[in-house]
C-alpha cells in the first residue's frame, strides 16, 4: 500500500514539473514571437496626415567632425593650442572602416591632412559651408521644419541652409550643400543630392570628394527622440565604389532649445585676408 502511495506522489511531481515546463517554454515562444511581430516605430503625422513628423531640432554625438574614420587620439593641429585642440579618439561613422579611395585620390588626402590647419586646409576654419553629409555631423545643432512641396534644414554653425525639394528640381549651379531633391518612402526621407562644387571636406583631417560626388542619404524616425541617419557616398573620380555611413541623431530636449548664432565670418577674417596686410599681425 505504501509503496503505490509512494508511486502515486513521484507521478504527480513529475507531472507537476512537466506542466511547470511546459508553461515556461509557451511564455518564451510568446515573448520571442512578440518581439518579432512587434511593429517599427511610427513617427507622428504632419498636420496633413500624410508624411512622418521629422521637425525639431537635432545634434549627432559622435567625433565623426574630426575623423570620419575610426581613429585614435591625436596631437592638436596647431601645438600651441595643447589639449584643447588635441583630436579625441573615435569609432568612426564609414562601414566597413575604410574609405575606398582610389590610388591618386588617397595621396590627395595624404596632402590635406598635411596642410589641414593652414589657410589652404580644411574649409571649416574659412568659415565655409560644410556640405553635405559634413552638416549632419558638425557637433553643432540643426533644424528641421517641414512643408508639403519642400524641407529645410537651418544649421547653427555659419548660418548655413540646406533646402530639399520634394518636388524633383533640378540644380542651377555647382555649390558648396549640392543641390537637394527628396521624397518618402514609407517612414523614410530619402534625399537625393548632387552638383556640388568639390571643394567641401568631410572632416578635419583632409578626407574628401571630388564635384562628381553623389550622396543619397535615408533618414528614419526610431523613437521620438531619434532620427536614424544613413548615406550612401559615390564619386567615380575619387572612390573605386560607393560607400556608406551610418549615426543616430538625438533631439535637443532643453525646455529652451534653439538654433544660436554662430556667424563664423568674423572670427575668419584674419585667416582668409590676414595675408593681404602690408604689415603682418605678430
Amino acid at each position: 500500500m505504501r509503496s503505490r502511495v509512494w508511486g502515486f506522489a513521484i507521478s504527480l511531481i513529475v507531472a507537476s514539473a512537466c506542466t511547470v515546463m511546459l508553461v515556461e517554454v509557451v511564455l518564451q515562444g510568446q515573448a520571442r514571437g512578440a518581439a518579432q511581430t512587434a511593429p517599427a516605430y511610427r513617427a507622428p503625422r504632419t498636420p496633413d496626415g500624410k508624411t512622418p513628423n521629422l521637425q525639431g531640432i537635432w545634434q549627432s554625438m559622435n567625433e565623426a567632425n574630426w575623423n570620419i574614420e575610426p581613429h585614435s587620439a591625436d596631437f592638436p593641429r596647431l601645438a600651441a593650442m595643447g589639449a584643447a585642440d588635441a583630436m579625441p579618439p573615435g569609432a568612426g561613422i564609414v562601414e566597413g572602416g575604410t574609405i575606398p579611395y582610389l590610388p591618386a585620390a588617397l595621396q590627395k588626402r595624404k596632402a590635406n591632412y598635411d596642410k589641414r590647419a593652414t589657410r589652404e586646409g580644411d574649409p571649416e576654419i574659412r568659415c565655409y559651408l560644410p556640405g553635405v553629409p559634413r552638416a549632419m555631423y558638425q557637433n553643432m545643432p540643426f533644424q528641421i521644419i517641414q512643408g508639403t512641396d519642400f524641407i529645410m534644414m537651418a544649421f547653427q554653425y555659419a548660418g548655413a541652409l540646406r533646402t530639399i525639394y520634394m518636388k524633383p528640381t533640378p540644380g542651377p549651379a555647382d555649390s558648396w550643400m549640392g543641390w537637394s531633391n527628396g521624397k518618402w518612402e514609407g517612414e523614410t526621407l530619402v534625399i537625393d543630392t548632387k552638383d556640388f562644387n568639390g571643394l567641401a571636406w568631410f572632416d578635419r583631417v583632409g578626407n574628401f570628394a571630388s564635384d562628381k560626388l553623389h550622396v543619397v542619404e535615408r533618414i528614419t524616425a526610431s523613437s521620438p527622440d531619434h532620427l536614424d541617419y544613413e548615406a550612401t557616398i559615390e564619386d567615380p573620380q575619387t572612390f573605386s565604389r560607393p560607400w556608406k555611413i551610418s549615426f543616430p541623431l538625438y533631439r535637443r530636449k532643453e525646455a529652451n532649445a534653439r538654433l544660436l548664432e554662430f556667424k563664423c565670418v568674423e572670427f575668419s577674417e584674419e585667416v582668409i585676408y590676414g595675408h593681404l596686410r602690408k604689415v603682418p599681425l605678430n
